[in-house]
């Protein structure tokens, strides 16, 4: 199963352990990131777990430099202690930050490929 998960995704995964706040409304959570990609995020799954589903989410990404990434994200899944977000805008601010996080774990020409797929 996960074979065919795999190969729907358009974006290659990259496992990473950071901190991560998650944002809706007026809620916080402090988890870790678990992976990220052009397309999404997944994380770990707090104990007590009361988001709306149907509403965005903000993702703060504390990076190694001490800056951060922000994403906003929808909840797709809630499976094994995880939480499945996908990104469905990378704005211009959070690009760049989220291009040399990736560079760093991939191949470049790949990701150069995959940054070529955000314009379709």
């Amino acid at each position: 199963m996960t074979e065919v998960r795999n190969e729907r995704r358009r974006f290659t995964r990259v496992p990473l352990d950071l901190p991560v706040e998650v944002h809706q409304g007026g809620d916080t959570w402090k988890l870790r990131l678990l992976d990220v990609s052009l397309g999404g995020a997944a994380t770990t799954q707090p104990d007590s777990w009361d988001a709306q589903y149907n509403q965005p989410f903000t993702l703060l990404i504390k990076l190694d430099d001490g800056g951060e990434l922000e994403l906003f994200a929808y909840l797709k899944h809630v499976e094994n202690d995880r939480l499945g977000f996908s990104v469905e805008h990378v704005d211009r601010e959070n690009i760049d930050p989220l291009r040399e996080l990736l560079e760093d774990h991939m191949d470049i020409t790949q990701l150069e490929e995959e940054m070529r797929l955000l314009d379709d």
